[in-house]
């Protein structure tokens, strides 16, 4: 059968949120199967611990926020694309403060984490969440429309274009497809940054908004040019790293999507507005498990030796 996976062993890392500036202690931990992925604050008085779901995510405003009560958890989509990256379903992810710590602002040093515990798979199937129909959500804002889609498709392949008018970003590929393999994730997307404009820092630190960005952890832009002494680390960067947080967006899901994703100038808030459009029609989706592993899409079916970072 294509198994679930968690980790051997409990890892940590140490870093600043990007939004808060506050130092972060993040420790990975084993989790049993079907237990799922679960995000615990325990640096309150009582710890709380936040299962993914789509009804989770509590605030989407430059980052994907996950909440219970009136504990939060910010940032989440690096570390959630990593585990979907590497198909970990069952993870404890325990933080000292409210914001998953940014590090270099991608997926990769996430990836390291995960495979420097190792990869191990487990005695239940993975549950696949398939789509039976097309999902489609869309907006109009100020600057235009955006819009985000889910068809079926068999594996899970990934369409994103981007459009910010900036001279950096419009001198880079604009779109990308991926189909969605574990070995190709690690190669092709963890790496890219997120990435931020000078023009908008005051304003977003006006409202408690990337007081810990750096050119440490995230491509920053003037108003013609990139100031990262070395530049980007491949041409497609930009639409690539939104890619990489759409990943981490969906599997707040909490299974890996067999599907077609499609996004024109999508974000957070519309990634999760995709996947309650997916839940609240019963008849857009199957949960379904491959007890023959030979039957599962390729991209899924890498072990763990073969994901070494």
């Amino acid at each position: 059968m294509l198994a679930q996976r968690s980790i051997r062993s409990a890892t940590r890392a140490v870093g600043v949120g990007l939004h808060s500036s506050e130092r972060v202690e993040l420790s990975l931990l084993p989790a049993p199967p079907d237990s799922g992925i679960v995000v615990r604050r325990v640096d309150l008085p009582q710890p709380v611990s936040i299962p993914l779901s789509p009804q989770a995510v509590v605030d989407t405003r430059m980052a994907t926020t996950l909440g219970s009560g009136g504990a939060k958890v910010h940032t989440v989509e690096h570390l959630l694309s990593a585990c979907c990256g590497l198909g970990v379903d069952n993870l404890v992810i325990e933080v000292d403060a409210e914001e998953i710590p940014i590090l270099d602002g991608s997926a990769s040093s996430f990836v390291y984490l995960l495979q420097s515990a190792g990869l191990q798979d487990q005695d239940r199937p993975r549950r696949f969440v398939r789509v039976l129909k097309p999902v489609e959500v869309r907006t109009q804002e100020r600057d235009g429309e955006k819009w985000a889609r889910l068809e079926p498709h068999d594996g899970f392949r990934l369409d994103f274009a981007i459009e910010f008018g900036h001279p950096a970003i419009d001198r880079t590929a604009q779109d990308f497809r991926f189909e969605f393999s574990m070995p190709e994730y690690v190669r092709e997307i963890a790496r890219a940054r997120t990435f931020g404009f000078m023009r908008d820092v005051d304003a977003l630190r006006e409202i408690g908004l990337a007081q810990g960005g750096s050119l440490e952890n995230a491509i920053v832009m003037d108003e013609s040019r990139i100031l990262n002494q070395g530049g980007l680390r491949f041409d497609a960067e930009f639409v690539k790293h939104k890619m990489l947080d759409a990943i981490g967006d969906l599997y707040v899901i909490g299974h890996p999507i067999l599907g077609a994703y499609s996004a024109y100038r999508s974000g957070h808030a519309l990634n999760n507005a995709l996947l309650r459009a997916l839940g609240n029609d019963p008849e857009a989706f199957e949960m379904v498990v491959f007890d023959d592993e030979a039957d599962a899409p390729a991209g899924f079916r890498a072990s763990a030796r073969s994901l070494l970072y």
